[in-house]
């Protein structure tokens, strides 16, 4: 049976990480400070450009287009070159293309801009991913990772909070604010990098980092078995969480009557659960099997979610974010560190690239797919479906786990 090891001082562990991870966080932090640009996008473009709502959408869908092409890329790029270098280049230039961004009137301009900043800024997902897992042990993967999770949610707080503030006085000061800040990032990396010319290339894994079945037998990812149905189930999973980017406020604020400050109010808690919580939880979980917490987390998100076809009050609907944003906490960082130990040597990149598409995917399908069940059958419906297709995913997950003994 496993057990929560909860110490004295719950973030103890922390100061065990290794140097890298830490780098990786205030780049991480440093970055995302300045994320304003995509919460205002569509207001951006309908506003200042002109452009009609019904198509202002497709800035997000070409971004997420772009993150989804980028994802295997990048990969490639980080075994190749190294993670770090991947990571500094996509800082460097995701924010002189930032800085070109108002200098374009023309809607058709701005979307190929988009797409190309979308790929370059998109390839720091599986270049974080690759840096933080490369140069620790297995069993520091999970902590790692919440550690950056930390760093997203810190730096995300402030973010769209002071982009708010620029969209009144001038909305292309979100494209020198974002740009300025991810330079700066790239700046403070590249300093680290001259200073630690060893992180410039991905250090080899040892044989202890691999379970005995992992050889390079596979082209790649994609004549993986293991990995395609690994990718397969948290691509459903992954759909289900990103409900709040799309029907979520829409069945709150419509069908529930309450007001657009009460989603926020639930965001707030999301929040602040996984900014106080996720990086202790897991290095509690820390000695967890992947198949625990994956399937655990994954079974958690379907619930909460699905738990809203039921919970209509205030109280109730804080308590299924409050079930998956666990979820949440549990699952991301197992699933970040899963597909790293599931890769072959050397190949920790390519892996990571395909987990980055496959988010990138469910983002451009999850919020789609869910406005069209909440308007064609009803949130009712909707969330049913949510708990099915995640505990669907949960199941794929499971068997994928269970089969390998990366997961144990």
């Amino acid at each position: 049976m496993r057990t929560l090891v909860f110490k004295i001082n719950p973030w103890q562990g922390a100061a065990g990480l290794p140097a890298p991870v830490w780098i990786v966080f205030a780049t991480t932090l440093v970055n995302r400070a300045g994320s304003m640009v995509v919460p205002f996008m569509v207001l951006y473009v309908s506003q200042f450009l002109g452009v009609r709502p019904a198509l202002a959408g497709m800035a997000l869908t070409v971004y997420g287009l772009g993150g989804l092409v980028s994802g295997p890329i990048a990969g490639r790029l980080c075994d190749r070159f190294g993670a770090f270098t991947v990571l500094r280049g996509s800082l460097v230039m995701s924010g002189a293309i930032l800085l070109a961004f108002p200098l374009v009137r023309d809607f058709t301009l701005f979307l190929a801009l988009t797409f190309v900043w979308a790929m370059v800024a998109e390839s720091g997902r599986p270049a974080s991913l690759a840096a933080l897992t490369t140069f620790i042990r297995p069993d520091q993967r999970k902590p790692a990772i919440a550690l950056n999770r930390l760093a997203i949610n810190l730096g995300m707080s402030i973010g769209p909070a002071v982009g708010g503030f620029l969209a009144t006085l001038s909305f292309p000061l979100l494209f020198l604010a974002d740009g300025g800040t991810a330079l700066a990032a790239g700046l403070f990396l590249a300093v680290i990098l001259a200073r630690r010319p060893l992180m410039r290339h991905a250090a080899p894994p040892t044989a202890s980092d691999r379970p005995a079945h992992q050889t390079s037998r596979f082209s790649s990812v994609l004549h993986d078995p293991h990995a395609l149905l690994f990718l397969a189930g948290l691509l459903l999973v992954f759909i289900v969480f990103h409900q709040p980017e799309g029907a979520m406020s829409v069945y709150l604020v419509r069908d529930l009557h309450y007001p657009p400050s009460f989603y926020g109010t639930l965001f707030v808690a999301n929040t602040i659960l996984i900014v106080l919580i996720e990086l202790p939880l897991n290095l509690a979980m820390q000695q967890w099997s992947h198949r625990s917490t994956i399937t655990l987390g994954a079974v958690l998100i379907a619930i909460g979610f699905g738990s809203m076809a039921l919970l209509h009050t205030r109280l109730g609907l804080l308590l299924s974010v409050i079930v998956w944003t666990f979820g949440e906490m549990i699952a991301m960082p197992a699933t970040g560190a899963y597909v790293t130990d599931l890769a072959p040597q050397g190949r920790s990149g390519e892996y990571a690239g395909a987990y980055s598409a496959a988010y990138s995917l469910s983002l451009i399908v999850g919020p789609w797919a869910g406005i069209i069940v909440l308007e064609r059958i009803g949130g009712t419906a909707l969330w049913c479906a949510c708990l099915i297709v995640g505990l669907v995913g949960a199941a794929a997950l499971n068997l994928t786990l269970r089969n390998t003994k990366a997961a144990q």
